[in-house]
């Protein structure tokens, strides 16, 4: 039998079973010792259980789309609060968040609302639709979507245009990460793709997982950040999530390791982590990665949602990320951060579900995404053919300056943010765009001010919104 075919085999017997929670108990029991703050897992578990139905009852009480959600974040500070003196997840970088209202960006912000073109600050996209993984919750497999590597030009130009875009001199895209649709390291152009783009000055990242990213100094120092999918700490269950072998395994490892000690060798500021999406049946895995990535010495580990579309094809239950069990297993997993490491659940998103907090999309020209087949589209959502509508253009036939430039463009990116579209109800759940749109959503509709941010200090990653 195939790879494909024992792993679906596996996974189906994972299904079947559903959470493992008294893996995850003993688990409980095991990392209690190691944590960076004193608290018992099992005795948050049982004051969350307790709570629960005086939370859900408020609010019902409440009544509005995002009023559970917003209860949980602040009864989970009061159940388990992390102290003063211990390790905060967030302290150096923060993974749950939008930078779009630093003070970096705010002239290009308040730019678009004035109604100029504005180039994205941020293109998140990939060199190819390819990939020799098999992910049970991969998005883009949904879309199917034929790809083949173009010839360099086409990618220098690319990035060419990226950096002549824009309202004002100088305003283009600002940082380029390579993941979208696709294993951009698949592509034979990926090195000289993310060398000749950070020569441009933009800032380059990537998310992959790690079999040919064949790293070295050159090109781990060229990242901001480089982001490895590993949704598993754990071997057997590594291989039926990810749809691969031992080989796939023992290289994704030592891709990570190498990285890693290129980086610290070198003194590097490139931030390299692991990433895991987090399906309930796989939520055994939460702990073993978290201890992995601190062994490793990664970093951050990220926990985070899995994305479905509107039709709900992937069978994704958001109603489990709220479950008693869930919130204790990502608090637990948060307090094995230590000083030099960071465990970070994406807990706003998780929280969210379906429940989105806007009815119009305005982060896409901030924020744009193109796919692996070379087409230009506001957003992953819509590389499919069933949303053809959508689709702007092909760099791969003409300049993306011109398709930047073209009406085109821009009455797609109007119509997102019309009266005509509802992300609520037309599009994928939990998008790239998400935290963008509720600061901008915000803002635009509801006259919400933007924070005031500190000038003296500028976020890590910060031109990758």
């Amino acid at each position: 039998m195939t790879n494909d075919v024992i792993a679906e085999i596996t996974r189906n017997e994972r299904r079947r079973k559903g959470v493992n929670e008294n893996k995850i108990l003993r688990q409980f029991d095991e990392v209690q010792s190691i944590l960076s703050y004193p608290f018992s897992p099992r005795e948050v578990l049982h004051e969350i259980e307790t709570a629960m139905p005086s939370i859900r009852e408020e609010a019902r009480r409440i009544g509005t789309p995002n009023a559970l959600q917003d209860i949980i974040l602040s009864k989970m500070d009061e159940i388990a609060p992390r102290p003063p003196n211990a390790p905060n997840p967030r302290g150096k970088l923060h993974l749950d968040s939008t930078k779009i209202e630093h003070w970096k960006h705010r002239e290009r912000l308040e730019a678009w609302r004035r109604g100029e073109r504005i180039a994205p600050i941020t293109v998140d996209m990939a060199l190819t639709q390819k990939c020799s993984f098999s992910c049970e919750y991969c998005y883009a497999g949904l879309q199917f979507n034929k790809a083949s590597p173009e010839e360099w030009a086409t990618y220098q130009n690319l990035l060419d245009d990226f950096t002549t875009i824009g309202h004002a001199s100088g305003e283009g895209v600002r940082g380029v990460s390579l993941v979208s649709d696709g294993e951009s390291t698949e592509n034979p152009y990926f090195r000289d793709f993310v060398l000749y783009g950070k020569s441009k000055g933009i800032d380059m990242a990537v998310g992959t997982n790690g079999l040919k990213l064949n790293p070295d100094l050159e090109l781990i120092r060229a990242f901001t950040y480089a982001r490895f999918n590993i949704s598993a700490g754990e071997r057997e269950a590594y291989k039926q999530v990810m749809g691969v072998s031992d080989k796939q395994w023992e290289g994704a490892l030592e891709s990570i390791r190498e990285s890693i000690r290129i980086k610290r060798e070198n003194n590097l500021e490139t931030t390299i982590g692991l990433q895991m999406v987090l399906l309930p049946e796989y939520a055994d895995q939460v702990i073993p990665l978290a201890l992995l990535g601190r062994d490793l010495k990664a970093d951050y580990t990220v926990i985070k949602h899995c994305s479905d579309d509107e039709k709900g094809s992937l069978g994704v239950d958001y109603s489990w990320y709220k479950t008693p069990l869930a919130l204790t297993l990502l608090k637990t997993a948060e307090a094995l951060s230590i000083d030099d490491y960071s465990v970070q659940a994406k807990w706003t998103k998780m929280m969210t579900g379906r429940d989105r907090r806007y009815s119009k999309c305005f982060g896409t020209p901030l924020m744009l995404q193109m796919s692996g087949t070379c087409i230009v589209a506001p957003c992953g959502s819509f590389f499919g053919k069933d949303y053809s509508r959508y689709h702007i253009g092909n760099y791969s036939r003409e300049r993306f300056k011109d398709i930047w430039a073209s009406d085109k463009y821009w009455e797609v990116i109007g119509h997102l943010g019309s009266d005509k579209f509802n992300p609520q109800k037309m599009c994928a759940t939990l998008c790239l765009q998400d935290k963008v749109n509720e600061v901008v959503y915000g803002w635009v509709e509801n006259g919400v001010p933007l924070r005031d941010t500190d000038r003296a200090h500028v976020p890590q990653h910060i031109n990758f919104i």
